[in-house]
């Protein structure tokens, strides 16, 4: 299939023709997440938490896009705002999507640009057949940033989500059971949201990069390769307090100085593993007072890679590091908290088939590991998952400087709009009556 400008594409599907200005879809998909911003918590920046009041107005505004673009649309119980391109001839399902909410102080495309280029891959569509019906998903809940756990909307339709989360109140009291009830949701029938397995082909999730690595090569796209794994570990290192005038230097037992080296370990040690991250992000010092000796440190460690056996060896490494620092400050050591995520796979099949839509517009793409967590996570656990990076210019996320280029949204929608038709090629009956046969 020749390849032409971003401004005259033709894609085939069948004996079809289809004649797409991506350009100009990539500037709607642009204006939409601006308008999107404009709904949150708080004045001057964006905050739009699980099922808060802005959300409704996402909602309104997506829902008339949704419908716009050939689909219909509905609000599930957990509050994942879902439109579906109904297939005259498959039984199958195809999902792609994002989630909705934002941290707090939040930028304007985390999430929300993967939910808004799927409207984009509907309208591109247009009236083409497909073997199978395209729902696009705009996830409630993915940040965890109201009740402190993530996941909440994808958990419900990944068929993982805990009844006893409902029961998890936020900042004001108010639970996650009252908080669908007043969106007009029934927590009761959570399990409805559910999909089969046997009736999803596959997650599909667009997503900003939230790093540097496409901006480093140059390329507008990238197709993952894992979600890394994660270990959260919080330590202490417990010394003795003192005068700071009166204490000699020799002989102090000072927390804070055992600590200081173990960061400056952790980094050493994370540029000999290739692709490691090895994170301290929160020190806590005790008595924290100008004039005494630091008695106490706790501090986070955060350990990621995408080959758990790395990231468990090399935590075991650092771990057994800040011991022997601890001895040779005087101090104890004690591990207060672990808690892992394993490394997460993408499907071998669903990405081959994203690799050559890439590979189609943009040439031969680069395959690189997610470093944060994503809905990709929890619906890899029902369903053959794939994910495809945006170049993130500056790669400052989680905040107003989030960027992106309208040419690489561009290029992204047309390789969405290449993945479905591709799909379609493989789950057309036809094919797969030869096949079987």
């Amino acid at each position: 299939m020749k390849v032409k400008s971003h401004k005259d594409r033709q894609i085939s599907h069948s004996s079809e023709a289809l004649q797409v200005d991506f350009a100009a879809l990539a500037a709607e998909t642009m204006h939409r997440c601006d308008l999107l911003a404009e709904y949150t918590e708080e004045p001057g920046r964006i905050t739009r938490r699980f099922l808060t009041p802005p959300m409704r107005k996402v909602h309104a505004s997506l829902g008339e896009w949704m419908q716009a673009a050939g689909l219909m649309t509905h609000i599930d119980n957990a509050g994942n705002m879902i439109g579906r391109r109904s297939s005259s001839t498959g039984k199958r399902t195809l999902l792609v999507g994002s989630h909705l909410d934002t941290v707090p102080g939040a930028g304007r495309y985390d999430g929300v640009l993967g939910v808004v280029m799927g409207v984009a891959l509907a309208q591109a569509l247009g009236d083409a057949p497909l073997p199978f019906h395209l729902d696009i998903l705009g996830f409630s809940e993915e940040e965890g940033c109201r009740f402190g756990e993530p996941y909440l909307g994808s958990s419900a339709l990944a068929g993982s989500f805990s009844p006893a989360w409902l029961d998890r109140a936020d900042a004001k009291g108010t639970s996650v059971r009252e908080s669908l009830t007043a969106f007009g949701c029934d927590p009761n029938h959570i399990a409805k949201c559910e999909y089969s397995a046997a009736d999803v082909i596959g997650y599909v999730e667009p997503h900003l990069e939230q790093g540097p690595v496409l901006e480093l090569a140059e390329r507008s796209v990238g197709v993952v390769n894992a979600i890394v794994g994660q270990s959260r570990v919080t330590v202490e290192f417990l010394g003795a307090a003192g005068h700071a005038g009166t204490t000699p230097i020799t002989g102090r037992h000072d927390a804070l100085v055992a600590a200081a080296e173990f960061v400056a370990y952790v980094r050493r040690a994370s540029l000999k593993v290739e692709d490691l991250r090895a994170t301290v992000g929160k020190l806590e010092v005790s008595p924290n007072a100008p004039n005494v000796i630091p008695e106490r440190v706790s501090l986070s460690l955060d350990v990621r890679h995408q080959q758990d056996s790395i990231r468990e060896s090399s935590l075991d490494e650092l771990l057994a590091e800040a011991k022997n620092i601890a001895q040779r400050e005087g101090c104890r050591f004690s591990i207060l908290h672990s808690a892992d995520q394993s490394a997460v796979a993408v499907d071998t099949g669903l990405t081959k088939v994203l690799t050559e839509a890439v590979s189609e517009v943009a040439g031969p793409p680069l395959s690189l590991p997610s470093g944060a967590g994503h809905d990709a996570v929890v619906m890899a656990q029902r369903f053959p998952m794939a994910m495809l990076f945006l170049r993130h210019p500056g790669g400052i996320s989680h905040s107003p400087e989030e960027r992106v280029g309208a040419m690489d949204v561009a290029v992204g929608i047309e390789v969405l709009v290449r993945l479905i038709h591709r799909l379609a090629e493989i789950h057309n009956p036809k094919n797969l009556a030869t096949e079987s046969a």
